[in-house]
C-alpha cells in the first residue's frame, strides 16, 4: 500500500500535524510520498521525520488555501504518484478538505483517527463515535483510501531522511483564487496544536475573570481554550471553542477551569492525555474523565496554582 502525505502549511511554514502524520506512516511501513501546495513554502524539513520525498505543488493562485483548488492538485497527486491512501490532519483545514477529495477519488474515507494500525493488507482504524461514547473500529476497503488523523495522537519523531524536494509548476484548473486572508492575533497558540492547553467556563462568572486562564496558561506555556457557554456568552472569540461544536483537542494536559462538563465538551477533549478539573460542584461531569480533580473555588485555586507556578519559573 502507497500513502501520500498531505503536508498542511501556514505562511509558507509546515504545520506540525504535517511532521506527526509523515512519523506515523514511516512507522506502518508505508511506501509513502508527500506532498505541499502553495507559493512559498520551506518543505525540506519534512526529511527530518522521515519523508525522502516531497513534492512542492507551486503556483501563485495557490498560495492562500482555497478548497477546490487544493482538492483537484491532490487528486491529481494520487492518480500521479499511485498512491492508495491520502493521509492529512484532521485539522480544520483536514476537516474541509478531505471529504472533497474523497469526492473526487471515490474513495472511502476515515476521519478523525486516534489510531491507526496495518490489517493485513488494509488499514484498521479506531475513532470515536457518537460524541466520543464509542470506539470504532473501522476498515477501509476501498481501491482509494483518505484518512484524516487528530492532531497530538502520534508523536512527531525525528527519523533524518535524505529528503527530495521535486517542485511542479501545478496546471490544474479550478474556479475559485483567495486573493487575501486576514488573520487573527499572531503569536497565539492554536488549541489543536498546544500540548497544553487551559480551558475556562461558565464558572469564571464574567469575562473580566478570564485574565486568570490567561496567566495560568501564560505560566505552563499553554494555549487557552473556552467552553461553548463562554464563548456563547461572548466571552471568548470561536477559534478559541473546545467541544464537539467547536475544537477537538488531544494535548499531554487539559485543564479544565470551572466547566462542569456537560457531554458536547467532553467530546472535545476526553483523548487528552491528562485531564486535571477544578471545580466547586462535587458532582459536575467532568470529574468522571478527569485524572485529577480539585473541589474548591476556582478564585481561590487558580491564583494560588499562578503564584506557585511564577515561583518555580
Amino acid at each position: 500500500m502507497k500513502a501520500l502525505v498531505f503536508a498542511e502549511q501556514r505562511d509558507g511554514k509546515i504545520k506540525k500535524t504535517a511532521f506527526e502524520n509523515v512519523s506515523l506512516v514511516k512507522k506502518l511501513g508505508m511506501d509513502f510520498e508527500c506532498a505541499v501546495i502553495g507559493d512559498a513554502v520551506d518543505a525540506i524539513e519534512l526529511g527530518k521525520y522521515g519523508a525522502a520525498k516531497v513534492v512542492h505543488y507551486k503556483s501563485a493562485k495557490l498560495a492562500n488555501y482555497t478548497p477546490d483548488g487544493y482538492a483537484a492538485v491532490l487528486a491529481d497527486a494520487m492518480a500521479k504518484q499511485g498512491a492508495d491512501v491520502l493521509v492529512m490532519g484532521a485539522t480544520s483545514m483536514g476537516k474541509d478538505l478531505g471529504p472533497r477529495v474523497a469526492a473526487k477519488l471515490n474513495a472511502s474515507m476515515a476521519t478523525d483517527c486516534t489510531h491507526i494500525e496495518m490489517d493485513g493488507g488494509d488499514l484498521k482504524i479506531v475513532r470515536p463515535m457518537y460524541a466520543g461514547k464509542v470506539l470504532a473500529t473501522i476498515k477501509l476497503t476501498s481501491a482509494k483510501k483518505v484518512v484524516t488523523v487528530r492532531p497530538n495522537v502520534y508523536a512527531a519523531e525525528e527519523n533524518p531522511a535524505s529528503a527530495a524536494v521535486e517542485e511542479v509548476a501545478s496546471d490544474v484548473d479550478f474556479k475559485t483564487v483567495v486573493a487575501e486572508i486576514v488573520a487573527g492575533a499572531k503569536g497565539k497558540l492554536d488549541v489543536t496544536e498546544a500540548d497544553i492547553v487551559v480551558s475556562g467556563g461558565r464558572g469564571l462568572k464574567g469575562p473580566e475573570n478570564w485574565h486568570l486562564i490567561e496567566d495560568l496558561a501564560a505560566q505552563l506555556g499553554a494555549a487557552n481554550g473556552a467552553s461553548r457557554a463562554a464563548v456563547d456568552a461572548g466571552w471568548r472569540p470561536h477559534d478559541e471553542q473546545v467541544g464537539q461544536t467547536g475544537k477537538t483537542v488531544s494535548p499531554s494536559l487539559y485543564v479544565a477551569v470551572g466547566i462542569s462538563g456537560a457531554i458536547q465538551h467532553l467530546a472535545g477533549m476526553s483523548s487528552s492525555k491528562y485531564i486535571v478539573a477544578i471545580n466547586k460542584d462535587p458532582e459536575a461531569p467532568i470529574f468522571k474523565v478527569a485524572d485529577y480533580g480539585i473541589v474548591a473555588d476556582l478564585f481561590e485555586v487558580v491564583p494560588r496554582m499562578i503564584e506557585e507556578l511564577k515561583n518555580r519559573n
